[in-house]
This record gives structure tokens, sequence and C-alpha cells, in this order.
């Protein structure tokens, strides 16, 4: 008898906690609804974290993630899809990851995520992200060849967006590869290839006036190579 009093007990508490977990499973389904109508943020943030734990999923993680990403908190979503490279993972997390681990200057451990990305689905926006990369590591030629994928696949209609200045603005992919390239030319023999680099950013500054980014490497260009001729 007490055999079954068990069984009876155990399956009473099943009982119990599973409709509990259903009861809560809606309240936050509804919270989180709620506060999507409101754009509170953090609402949604809170309710999907609570829906993830009652009812965990790829998607509920990767759109978490994504929210962390878009606040700027990198750690937070990086802690929430996880930081090793994985293969595996969805599109979402993946570029939650490269997103995050550039923002946190791990160029290298961005590169991998990038790179992952362009194997998936190859485009001149994640191709300017992997150059853009390199010549940070100074891996040139890896940049490079980015740079010649990203100007055979530009157009005028594929932008990209810069914030060095206090008002974001856009330019043509193809002037921001070409800024690149003058870029890695400089890089490549610093004390001779001046001329031949600020002759590449003219060409990125024909395709957009207005690129203050290239402005700026073409006026430092300019006042290095009047500083040498002074002292030669």
């Amino acid at each position: 008898m007490k055999k079954y009093i068990g069984i009876i007990i155990v399956v009473f508490t099943f009982s119990v906690n599973a409709q509990s977990n259903s009861e809560l499973l809606k309240h936050y389904e509804a919270y989180y609804k709620q506060m999507k109508s409101q754009g509170d943020v953090q609402g949604v943030i809170n309710a999907l974290t609570h829906l993830n734990i009652i009812e965990p999923s790829q998607a509920r993680r990767d759109t978490l993630a994504v929210l962390y990403m878009n606040g700027g908190q990198h750690i937070q979503a990086l802690n929430t899809v996880g930081i090793e490279h994985d293969p595996s993972a969805s599109d979402m997390a993946v570029e939650v990851k490269a997103v995050c681990l550039q923002a946190l200057n791990q160029q290298e451990l961005a590169i991998k995520e990038f790179e992952e990305l362009f194997k998936r689905s190859p485009n001149a926006l994640i191709a300017y992200e992997l150059a853009d990369l390199k010549i940070q590591i100074n891996d040139l030629d890896g940049a490079n060849a980015n740079i010649t994928y990203g100007l055979a696949n530009s157009d005028n209609e594929i932008m990209r967006s810069f914030y060095e200045g206090q008002t974001p603005y856009q330019v043509p992919i193809k002037a921001a590869f070409l800024y690149l390239k003058g870029l890695v030319k400089y890089r490549e023999a610093p004390n001779t290839n001046i001329d031949a680099a600020i002759a590449i950013l003219d060409e990125a500054l024909a395709v957009s006036p207005e690129f203050n980014l290239a402005k700026i490497s073409k006026d430092a260009l300019n006042a290095q190579r009047n500083t040498t001729k002074k002292e030669d």
C-alpha cells in the first residue's frame, strides 16, 4: 500500500509542476508581448530570459543575444550564445559573435566568425569587415584578397556606415573598399608608397566626395609627405 501511495505522490507532484510551468509559460509569453508592444527592450530581455529558463530554445537564446548586442551589451550577448567558435551555430549566433568580438577588439576571434559568415553567404559587406580586421592585425595579403573580392562585387546601392565623427554617415561600399586599399598600399611600404596611397584615396573621394575618413587619411599622408620632404 505504501508503494502505491508513493507512486500517487510522485504523479501528483509531477502534475503540479507541469501545471505550474504551463502557467508560468503563459504568464511570460503575455508579459513578452506586452513589453514588445510598449517598446520596453529591458522588459523584453527579462521576459525572454524567463521563457528560456522555463522552455529553452535556440531561437529564444539567439534573439536574446541580438537584443543584448543591439544594446551595446557585447559581453552579455557573448555569454548568451557562447564565445567559442561553433560551425554548427545558427547564422544569427555567428553574426552576434562576430560583431561583439569585433566591438571588444578581439580581432582574430572576430575574423573566425566573419569568415564563417562569409563562407555561408559571401557578400561585399562581410568582405569589408574581414579586410578591415585583417589590416588591424597586419594580415595585408588576407586584406587584399577581401578587398579584391569587394571591389569586384560592389555597386552604388550597397552602402557602408561610418561613425568616426559626431554625425554618422554612409558611403558607397566601393569607396569604402578603395579607402582600405589605400591603407594597405601605405602599410606595405610606408616610406615609398605615400603617393600611391594618396592616389587610391583620391579614387575613393571621386566615388564619394564627402567621405570624411578618406579625407582625414589623405590629409595625414600629405602632412607626412611634406614633413619628409622638409627633412630631405
